[in-house]
């Protein structure tokens, strides 16, 4: 055998020892993105689950403010209509609009913040809340961190040889979203 073709074939062997470790990290990086979708779902569908019992607490004292529960309503529902993809991202978005406007309603009606059920609810919002928030945190970096490998040289041919494409971060849609919710306390 000739040094040359020695040469050729440790040359062949590292290719594709470089192509597999490639490949291996791509799949790595792509789970870990789904497993910060999944976390973040979880707490997304406690979230899902407490909104029932929070509209109908609020019904019983802002009965004339049914344009406000139906938005809630509608953004909840949205939600279970829609894959997990950049489209549910921005149904939670919009529901998470909508519990702010819900939250600022409140403050217009002291019986309705003075009520236990209500306040444990909230509470138990506010804590989920917190949880969607870090559970976002790490799915966007989780998101980057791929987005990286995938869009990066050398690792992009190998991704777009074996079809791995781009996530969606998780983002705020609207400039309504970035604003805080106004608290009138006209009557």
């Amino acid at each position: 055998m000739s040094i040359a073709l020695i040469i050729l074939i440790v040359i062949v062997v590292l290719i594709i020892l470089f192509i597999v470790m490639i490949y291996n990290q791509l799949i790595k990086l792509r789970n870990s993105v789904r497993e910060g979708f999944s976390t973040m779902d979880v707490y997304l569908k406690k979230r899902f689950d407490l909104i029932p019992n929070l509209v109908e607490t609020v019904k019983g004292y802002a009965s004339h403010e049914k344009e406000t529960l139906t938005r809630v309503i509608e953004a909840r529902n949205a939600i279970s209509t829609t894959a997990p993809s950049a489209d549910r991202i921005k149904s939670e978005n919009e529901l998470s609009g909508a519990l702010r406007q819900l939250f600022a309603l409140s403050e217009s009606y002291p019986d309705l913040k003075a009520n236990a059920n209500f306040m444990d609810l909230q509470n138990q919002l506010k804590g989920i809340e917190g949880d969607i928030a870090n559970s976002r945190k790490y799915y966007n970096a989780t998101v980057r961190t791929y987005n990286n490998k995938v869009e990066m040289v050398p690792s992009n041919i190998i991704a777009g040889l074996f079809h791995f494409t781009e996530e969606p971060m998780y983002e705020v849609d609207s400039e309504e979203e970035r604003q805080n919710v106004q608290v009138s306390f006209d009557a």
